[in-house]
């Protein structure tokens, strides 16, 4: 058996390990593939395990051997599923491995704005506290979370439990969507106009056709203002980057903190680039070692059970 991996650098930039996967054939591991050499990397492959390449009809059809295609990550939308299932090919993904991590990162970027700890770091360094009269100073207002209220968009693995961390910190929470998990935990339900009000809204849901671009001016003018925090570790396609640009720069929402964007690599065009208040990171709230190699181990479970006729964890 042939397996190739396409852009094994995403998972394991050399911290983790394929071996593995090589009781079952020959690996070859790419660290990234762009879009015209995957045909070719492909070739005569079995099986495939990338993260972001886009998988067409057309590569289906030109790889005929190909019959699995194991996606290290959750999100499967970079698949053609139709063609997939034209060709007899089976996908699997790894749901619900990264949940205690974004969260942990969504947390991370709301005490970015409320303690502000990298600036006050770096105002130490340059000698500012050798220099002080006092004992102590801020250079920004420091808030509390306690009291606080956090909004959350989407409450499935992630948003439930940035909930029991918000209500660790003494927040209080809502939800848009209900559900029996939102009612187990007992989090008030609200509509979309229920976030106005909240100190902090974060975003935890699915980018649909439905979705994209939801949170606009419009919307954000209605629900937020100058004194509420916008979260994304979901999908950058979820707000309108030109309408939250404008409004940070406007003093018309207070922050923004996001770990993901519309378009990545980040475009050098990008306007959230020039607004104020804004906090992003590179895609890595996922990215902790022990959160990739519980990936990299469900990727596996997942190859392996496919290979033993009792596939897990399919999309197609």
């Amino acid at each position: 058996m042939k397996i190739t991996i396409l852009d094994g650098n995403a998972l394991n930039p050399g911290d983790l390990s394929y071996e593995v996967f090589e009781k079952f054939g020959a690996v070859f591991v790419y660290p990234r593939t762009e879009e015209k050499d995957i045909i070719k990397r492909i070739g005569d492959s079995d099986a495939i395990l990338m993260n972001k390449i886009r998988i067409t009809e057309e590569i289906l059809s030109a790889c005929p051997n190909l019959k699995y295609i194991g996606i290290q990550a959750t999100g499967y939308n970079v698949v053609d599923l139709d063609a997939c299932r034209k060709h007899n090919v089976t996908v699997t993904n790894v749901p619900s491995y990264s949940t205690a991590a974004v969260a942990q990162h969504v947390f991370a970027l709301i005490t970015a704005f409320t303690n502000r700890v990298k600036e006050h770091s770096d105002s130490v360094f340059e000698g500012k506290w050798c220099t002080s009269k006092d004992f102590c100073y801020w250079n920004s207002p420091l808030y509390e979370l306690d009291g606080k209220k956090i909004g959350i968009a989407g409450y499935g693995n992630i948003g439930s439990r940035v909930a029991a961390i918000a209500k660790a910190f003494g927040m209080k929470v809502v939800t848009v969507n209900k559900s029996s998990r939102s009612d187990r935990d007992g989090i008030e339900a609200v509509g979309l106009d229920g976030l106005a009000g909240c100190d902090f809204i974060s975003l935890h849901c699915p980018l649909t056709k439905e979705n994209e671009g939801m949170f606009d001016k419009k919307l954000l003018c209605k629900i937020g203002g100058p004194s509420t925090i916008l979260i994304n570790t979901a999908r950058g396609g979820l707000i309108n980057e030109e309408d939250v640009a404008w409004l940070l720069n406007n003093d018309l929402l207070r922050g923004y903190g996001a770990d993901v964007v519309t378009e990545e690599p980040m475009n050098p065009s990008n306007p959230l680039l020039k607004a104020k208040n804004c906090i992003l990171t590179p895609h890595i709230a996922w990215a902790p070692f022990e959160t990739r190699q519980r990936l990299l181990d469900i990727v596996f479970s997942n190859f392996k059970a496919w290979i033993d006729g009792k596939p897990e964890n399919t999309v197609s």
